[in-house]
């Protein structure tokens, strides 16, 4: 049996402005921690097995771009126009990490400039 991916965990200057942000966007409940941490918990109705994430408060600087981020897909029925302009509304701001603008995906970046892209098309394809 293999393993699954049960948490995802991204460091934070600022984990409330982070956690607003993430659970907006993923449709997820916020449990603040007496640490300053807090944490994003799948909701009644989620994807079964739906992983948690964990923002912990960090002061260090984020220095590039991260060699592993989140690809998000638009909800059903919303397109990725839609959902882009959503995500900026809620905070996201376009991202360049060398796009040649062909990519099958849209790069923004949340609030702290942490970058995720929004697909536009299921990855579960076996297609390319």
């Amino acid at each position: 049996m293999a393993a699954r991916i049960a948490q995802l965990t991204l460091d934070a200057h600022d984990p409330a402005r982070q956690a607003a942000f993430w659970a907006r966007a993923l449709g997820l409940a916020v449990v603040a921690g007496d640490d300053g941490a807090a944490k994003l918990y799948p909701t009644p109705g989620s994807a079964p097995g739906a992983p948690t994430i964990w923002l912990q408060p960090t002061a260090a600087p984020k220095r590039e771009k991260l060699r592993l981020h989140i690809d998000l897909r638009p909800p059903v029925g919303a397109t990725v126009d839609a959902e882009v302009d959503r995500l900026i509304e809620l905070g996201a701001r376009r991202a360049d990490v060398g796009q040649t603008g062909s990519e099958d995906f849209t790069v923004l970046s949340d609030p702290e400039g942490n970058e995720f892209c929004v697909l536009h098309r299921d990855p579960g394809s076996q297609t390319q």
